[in-house]
């Protein structure tokens, strides 16, 4: 079990904290279950995460081997954008769970990947392996997977840290106006509905939204949407908050937005660009996924119909 010795240049610094910079390869987060789960010893002894650290502790780390999940591999076809030893890049398509929950244990996409992939890194609990972002189910596009701890850890921080460049493309009712705009709000649970989120609440989490009119139709229009944070339905929240909720959205469009005959299953949101720091180079990467088939017939439709 690997040893480490505190000098006198990290007094006070938190135990999680300075063990993170110690083993680089292991996440913070990967770092504090390990304290929690009394796999760190700090002089002998389990400690606490918030515990400061003093010159001359003596710190052992020990990284229990890999327990099986409990979620089952299944083999469902994946749309591999690119993968290399570090990352996984996906077109997820629309109607799939990212991961297990309640009443969705199969047939998710960490059934997939576990099933590709085999080991995957495991922060996030074992339902969540290598799961660093999200799209909700109805909402197709590009993702990417973390298949190591380096990945792992970098591109979490990425995300946190914002740096990494979200691209989306919407399909709304109406005309935005102007037609290019920001949108920035606070997102918390809607106080009437629990399972829903809402831009009209006194506390929650900042959301900043900017968007951009590509092409209008006669009731319709289709945008460019980046987000700058990365809030539970944001896009979709934002957008109905405009007046201009995404068109097929049955949970924050209501009823209208499934009118005049457009057939539409799902909202049609897609996750058209992302772009990050590769962990492994650091360098900047960028992965487009093409507009999915229902989109692409709902466009056609509309500028028939203009």
């Amino acid at each position: 079990m690997p040893r480490y010795d505190v000098g006198a240049e990290a007094v006070g610094e938190r135990l999680d904290r300075w063990l993170s910079r110690a083993c680089p390869d292991l996440s913070r987060a990967r770092i504090q279950q390990l304290i929690k789960s009394g796999h760190v010893l700090l002089n002998g002894a389990s400690s606490k995460a918030h515990h400061p650290v003093a010159e001359g502790d003596i710190i052992i780390l020990e990284i229990p081997e890999t327990q099986p999940t409990e979620v089952r591999p299944e083999a469902i076809p994946l749309d591999i954008l690119h993968e290399d030893a570090d990352v996984l890049v996906l077109n997820k398509e629309h109607g799939i769970i990212v991961h297990p929950a309640a009443g969705h244990e199969t047939g998710t996409l960490v059934n997939a990947l576990l099933h590709h992939c085999g080991e995957l890194a495991s922060l996030g609990g074992e339902k969540r392996p290598g799961i660093v972002h999200r799209l909700d189910k109805d909402t197709s596009g590009v993702m990417v997977v973390a298949k190591t701890e380096r990945a792992l850890r970098d591109l979490s921080r990425q995300f946190k840290e914002r740096t990494i460049r979200k691209v989306y493309s919407a399909l709304v009712r109406g005309h935005p106006v102007p037609e290019t705009g920001d949108i920035d709000t606070l997102i918390g649970r809607n106080p009437h509905n629990r399972k829903k989120m809402s831009a009209r609440v006194e506390r929650g989490k900042r959301a900043y939204t900017r968007y951009r009119t590509v092409e209008v139709f006669e009731d319709a229009a289709l945008l460019e949407v980046v987000i700058e944070t990365g809030r539970t339905h944001q896009i979709r929240v934002h957008m109905a908050h405009l007046g201009h909720p995404i068109l097929g959205d049955r949970e924050y469009g209501r009823a209208r937005v499934l009118a005049d005959n457009l057939h539409v299953e799902r909202q049609m949101l897609h996750a058209a660009q992302l772009t990050f720091h590769h962990p492994a180079t650091g360098q900047p990467v960028e992965f487009n996924a093409p507009l999915p088939a229902d989109m692409r017939d709902l466009i056609r439709h509309l500028r028939e119909s203009s």
